[in-house]
């Protein structure tokens, strides 16, 4: 019989069980031809001399079965900063043990200890066990609201931008 799941910090030596939980992530997402993580490229974002993002990781006996990956955003409206959830991952034989849950409710706690003004996560619109899971924890599901993104190439295109002779800021907004 397994004990009951733990919560906890990830730790540098995390970082192999991490990427190993993310791979799996993006199998199950579909996602695997997009995968370039590794321990090397991600620690410096997580343990580095300024991170960026955050690891809580759920344990069952002493064995890393899942995690959430999470950074801090702002709201302009609501002038706050909020907690904003980039990946949740609980692996299948764990799912509906209550490790999912307890990673959702130590992230809004820890919101609520920080002062932020909202908790944020994108879920796909197939996974349907997911969306009934954070409806009945009371999330709203917003439909109206579309994910941007630049990625790869087409971000890549702005990193040298093309600058007419006698460009400026000021002149570019028309002041």
């Amino acid at each position: 019989m397994s004990s009951r799941p733990t919560l906890r910090p990830a730790q540098p030596h995390d970082l192999p069980a991490i990427v190993q939980l993310i791979s799996e992530l993006a199998e199950f997402e579909q996602l695997s031809h997009l995968l370039e993580v590794t321990p090397e490229s991600l620690r410096p974002h997580l343990f580095g001399d300024r991170p960026v993002a955050e690891c809580t990781l759920g344990e069952v006996d002493g064995e890393v079965v899942a995690f959430a990956l999470y950074f801090t955003n702002f709201s302009t409206f609501l002038g706050k900063p909020g907690l904003y959830l980039e990946d949740l991952y609980v692996r299948p034989a764990h799912r509906r043990s209550g490790l999912g849950r307890a990673l959702i409710l130590h992230l809004a706690r820890l919101a609520c200890e920080r002062g932020y003004g909202r908790f944020d996560w994108t879920v796909l619109d197939w996974n349907e066990d997911a969306i009934r899971f954070y409806e009945k924890l009371g999330a709203d599901v917003m439909p109206e609201w579309r994910i941007c993104r630049l990625s790869g190439e087409s971000l890549q295109r702005y990193a040298q931008p093309e600058r007419p002779a006698g460009w400026s800021p000021s002149a570019w907004l028309g002041l």
